[in-house]
């Protein structure tokens, strides 16, 4: 297993241009409603710490805003991308997220499209099914095909049985 010091360095991330400000944290809209401290998770990653098996590593939603604001522009999320995927392949997921993988790969898509959403849709002037697998059901073998190449049917199949 790589360290996660090593993991941030081999992405190209230097922490060293941190100057503690807690922009990334105090902006965080995730960190509002969750015990998410970005701050913390990259500081501990950086002194290799345990931060593969921290739930708080999946609190993050990606929005970029911690990225965005930051006045010395450190790839914060980048990281937390980085450390989640040595996460994954150290077999650690929240189940959550590995039932949303789970129906990636059964549906080809992880939002599930029902009436609701069809007649939404419609409304707002747009198709009635987005285009991926749900207006297009003959994709989903391609889309299949693609998760078991990269090794992504197979990571969560292990996943499961643990």
């Amino acid at each position: 297993m790589t360290k996660p010091s090593q993991l941030l360095e081999d992405m190209g991330f230097s922490i060293q241009t941190c100057m503690q400000c807690g922009t990334c944290t105090g902006g965080c809209p995730s960190g509002t409603y969750t015990s998410l401290n970005t701050r913390r998770i990259v500081q501990s990653a950086r002194r290799d710490k345990d931060v593969l098996n921290d739930d708080d590593l999946w609190m993050c939603t990606t929005c970029y805003t911690c990225q965005e604001r930051c006045p010395r522009g450190i790839q914060i999320v980048d990281a937390i991308l980085g450390l989640r995927t040595e996460a994954v392949r150290n077999g650690m997921m929240l189940p959550s997220h590995r039932k949303v993988a789970r129906f990636v790969i059964s549906k080809g898509h992880a939002v599930p499209i029902n009436d609701n959403s069809m007649t939404q849709r419609q409304q707002l002037g747009m198709d009635k099914l987005p285009a991926n697998v749900h207006k297009f059901p003959e994709a989903l073998e391609q889309v299949k095909k693609l998760l078991e190449s990269t090794g992504f049917v197979e990571l969560i199949a292990e996943e499961d049985s643990k």
